[in-house]
């Protein structure tokens, strides 16, 4: 499974035989879409894949649905089953561009602008957030957040629990990539 997820990242990011990729398959993503006084809805997703052309800034993301955990388990069930279909579509992705991205130059965090296409529940959209990235020697840090609309992917919450759920999803990321070997 985690030599399939290499392949996708690398046909998603190019063919740049001299270009110095960084990746991680242990890319963590949260998501938290509570509303106040119901009960929490957060999940944590420890194993997204992400790969980082640093010659260009192109970046390729991958997380599998069945990854994310929830502290209670039946919400997870019905995460998967009910609102995500994750036997339908068990990926999200994201391929897109860090624009103005200069490399590995500086050690600092520096605050750049990503844009790219959000593939969430089958359904493509041009997204644009800031993006935190930290060089430091051989390892690069990304970090981030983003806020999405499930309905603006097809995401159907019943009526009986949509007051229970934020409209809103935060999302936040954080990717300690290395280089690939």
């Amino acid at each position: 499974m985690k030599t399939i997820v290499q392949i996708i990242c690398c046909l998603c990011i190019g063919h740049s035989v001299l270009a110095q990729k960084m990746m991680t398959r242990n890319g963590e993503i949260k998501f938290e879409a509570s509303m106040p006084a119901f009960e929490e809805i957060a999940a944590k997703n420890n194993s997204a894949s992400c790969i980082l052309d640093e010659s260009n800034g192109e970046i390729a993301v991958l997380v599998l649905i069945k990854s994310f955990k929830f502290k209670v388990p039946l919400m997870e069930e019905h995460f998967n089953e009910n609102y995500m279909e994750s036997s339908q579509f068990p990926k999200a992705t994201f391929k897109g561009k860090i624009n103005n991205y200069a490399g590995a130059k500086s050690t600092s965090n520096k605050l750049y602008e990503v844009e790219g296409d959000l593939t969430i529940h089958g359904v493509t959209k041009h997204v644009k957030t800031k993006l935190t990235v930290t060089n430091s020697g051989d390892r690069t840090q990304l970090m981030g957040n983003l806020t999405v609309k499930p309905q603006d992917y097809k995401i159907e919450i019943p009526s009986i629990v949509r007051g229970k759920i934020a409209e809103n999803v935060k999302i936040s990321l954080n990717f300690n990539l290395e280089q690939k070997k």
